[in-house]
């Protein structure tokens, strides 16, 4: 093992402070990804800098017109909070099918959104619903916020502190996992915003992406039957050895058919 240093910061200024001093270290929360990633010798900050029990980090609460989610808040924690499952029970169901159980228990929304993996279901959520990332230096809307794979606009010393979700009951989330990951090979949260529908896509390989085509389809009070005609840009997917570009495309528009008819 190469060595390491681990500090436990007391605020968010002194976590910032840390980094400052020292331009290897990395911030950790819940660890789902970065553990696996040190683990296999593809990083080697010089140090930790955990953020996990800040309570600056820790709540959730509501907010006019919504809800806000401490970036620290674990998957389950979101899943099991009364405040989540009356205002956007869809995000409840989505964190309450990450992972498994102990993945659940230790993974966070801000690491999630902050890592962006292209096979992570909350960006899904953040894009459809419109929220915005709050950070310790600014405010940014979900689609100013995800720059492509594993890529956000967070800068150097900007920290993910909340998330901010608009109520909406009319949302569902749905993924086709791969059943040895459980990563979603194809993920759709569909949600209805007053007259406006939204539908947001992970899993295939290049980030999350909206398909606006399909949203203007059913805006115009189209049929969800006829999802089937309406154009999904191959080049947002990639394929692997678990499925080709052409097969994530498809999948992606049977999911879509199936989230939006719970939304009927």
């Amino acid at each position: 093992m190469y060595d390491l240093g681990y500090s436990r910061p007391a605020s968010i200024a002194e976590a910032l402070e840390l980094l400052q001093q020292d331009d290897m270290a990395q911030l950790i929360s819940g660890g789902q990804t970065l553990m696996p990633v040190l683990r296999a010798r593809l990083a080697a900050p010089s140090q930790l800098v955990d953020i996990a029990r800040l309570d600056d980090l820790r709540q959730i609460r509501l907010i006019d017109l919504g809800i806000e989610i401490g970036a620290g808040m674990t998957h389950a924690e979101v899943a099991a909070s009364p405040i989540v499952r009356a205002k956007v029970p869809a995000l409840a169901a989505l964190a309450g099918g990450i992972g498994d159980a102990q993945i659940r228990h230790r993974g966070t929304i801000g690491g999630s959104i902050a890592n962006n993996d292209p096979a992570a279901c909350y960006p899904s959520a953040v894009i459809a619903l419109g929220a915005r990332v709050k950070t310790n230096l600014r405010m940014l809307d979900a689609e100013a916020f995800f720059a492509g794979m594993f890529t956000t606009a967070l800068e150097p010393g900007e920290i993910v502190t909340a998330v901010q979700f608009p109520a909406c009951v009319e949302a569902c989330y749905l993924k086709f996992r791969n059943p040895a990951s459980r990563f979603a090979l194809v993920g759709v949260f569909a949600a209805r915003l007053g007259s406006e529908h939204r539908i947001a896509i992970i899993g295939g390989g290049n980030g999350v992406f909206r398909w606006h085509e399909a949203e203007q389809h059913l805006d115009r009070g189209a049929d969800i039957d006829g999802l089937d005609a309406v154009p999904l840009d191959l080049s947002n997917f990639t394929g692997d050895i678990h499925g080709s570009a052409e097969y994530r495309r498809h999948i992606a528009t049977v999911i879509t058919r199936r989230a939006l008819a719970t939304l009927s």
